[in-house]
C-alpha cells in the first residue's frame, strides 16, 4: 500500500505539524520581545533553507522558469502570512493568534470559489457566517477589533492564498525543491522587511534556541510534509486538519505560558472549530453524492 492511500498515518503525518505550529507560537511569543520580528522570521528562513539545500543540493537542478515562478508567488505569500501573523502575535495573545489563524479553513473553500470557479454551498455560507461570530467573540473590543487580532487575521487570509495556489501547483512538481524555493523566498521577503530598522543577530540563547526550534521542525519538516500532501489531497482537507495547531497552541499556551483562557476566548474559539468541521462535513458530504 502506497502511503498517499493509509490516510491515518497522513492525518497523524499532518496533526505532527499542527503540534509543531502550536508549540512555535509559544516559542515565539517569549521571545519576540527580545528581537526585532522580521529578523526572527529572516533568521529562521534561512537557516531552514540552508538546511534544506544542504541535505539535498541536487533538488535545485529540478528548478526550470516556470517552477521558479510558481515557487516565488507561492514563497511571498507564505512569508506575507507570517509577517502580519508575527507581528500580531505580539500585540495579542498565543490563543487568540492560534485560533484567529484557523480561520484559513473558512477562507480557503471561498478563496477557491472565486478564483477556480468552485460552488459554495449553504452551509459552507453558513459555516462562514459562524466562524465569523466566533471571531467577534475573540477580536473585538467595544465596537473596534484589536491591532493584534485584526493583523492575524489578514495572515489568516494570505495562508488560505498560500494553501490554495499550493494544492494548484504542488501536483507534478518536486516537492523538496518546491519546498526550497518557498522557504528560500521567504527567506529573501522577510530579509528585505528586516532592512527597515536593521537586521539583528538573536541576542541569546533563548532567541536561537526558539529560531532553531521554529526553523527545523516548524519549518523545514512542517513545510515538506504539507507540500507533499497538497499533491494529493484537497486544500480544504488539509486546512481542517492543519486548523488544529490552534488547539496545540491554546494548550502549550496554558501549560507553558501560563495564560488563561476566559470565557469569551473559549466561546469564540468553539465557534471557529465548529465551523471548520462544517466545511469539511460538507465537503464530505459533497463527494459522497457526488
Amino acid at each position: 500500500m502506497k502511503l498517499q492511500e493509509n490516510k491515518p498515518a497522513i492525518a497523524g503525518l499532518l496533526l505532527t505539524v499542527a503540534a509543531m505550529w502550536g508549540i512555535a507560537f509559544v516559542a515565539m511569543k517569549n521571545t519576540l520581545s527580545r528581537t526585532d520580528v522580521n529578523s526572527f522570521l529572516a533568521a529562521r528562513f534561512i537557516l531552514a533553507t540552508v538546511i534544506l539545500i544542504a541535505i539535498k543540493p541536487s533538488a535545485l537542478k529540478r528548478i526550470n522558469r516556470a517552477f521558479l515562478i510558481k515557487g516565488v508567488i507561492i514563497g511571498v505569500l507564505l512569508s506575507s502570512g507570517y509577517i502580519f501573523q508575527t507581528f500580531g502575535l505580539t500585540k495579542t495573545t498565543v490563543a487568540k493568534t492560534g485560533f484567529i489563524t484557523g480561520l484559513y479553513a473558512v477562507f480557503v473553500p471561498l478563496i477557491a470559489a472565486g478564483l477556480l470557479k468552485r460552488k459554495v454551498t449553504k452551509l459552507q455560507w453558513f459555516a462562514v457566517s459562524l466562524a465569523t461570530a466566533g471571531l467577534m467573540f475573540l477580536s473585538f473590543k467595544g465596537i473596534s477589533i484589536g491591532v493584534g487580532e485584526l493583523l492575524v487575521l489578514i495572515s489568516a487570509v494570505l495562508f488560505a492564498f498560500h494553501i490554495v495556489s499550493l494544492g494548484e501547483w504542488s501536483s507534478g512538481l518536486d516537492t523538496y525543491a518546491l519546498t526550497i524555493l518557498q522557504l528560500g523566498t521567504s527567506a529573501v521577503v522577510t530579509f528585505i522587511a528586516s532592512l527597515k530598522s536593521g537586521f539583528h543577530l538573536p541576542p541569546d540563547s533563548g532567541v536561537w534556541s526558539a529560531i532553531v526550534f521554529t526553523a527545523v521542525f516548524a519549518t523545514a519538516f512542517a513545510f515538506i510534509i504539507q507540500t507533499w500532501t497538497q499533491s494529493f489531497m484537497p486544500p480544504t482537507t488539509i486546512a481542517i486538519i492543519l486548523t488544529m495547531e490552534y488547539i496545540f497552541a491554546a494548550g502549550f499556551a496554558v501549560v507553558f505560558s501560563h495564560e488563561s483562557l476566559t470565557m469569551r476566548t473559549l466561546s469564540g474559539g468553539s465557534m471557529v472549530i465548529a465551523a471548520m468541521y462544517l466545511i469539511i462535513w460538507a465537503e464530505g458530504r459533497e463527494k459522497i453524492s457526488a
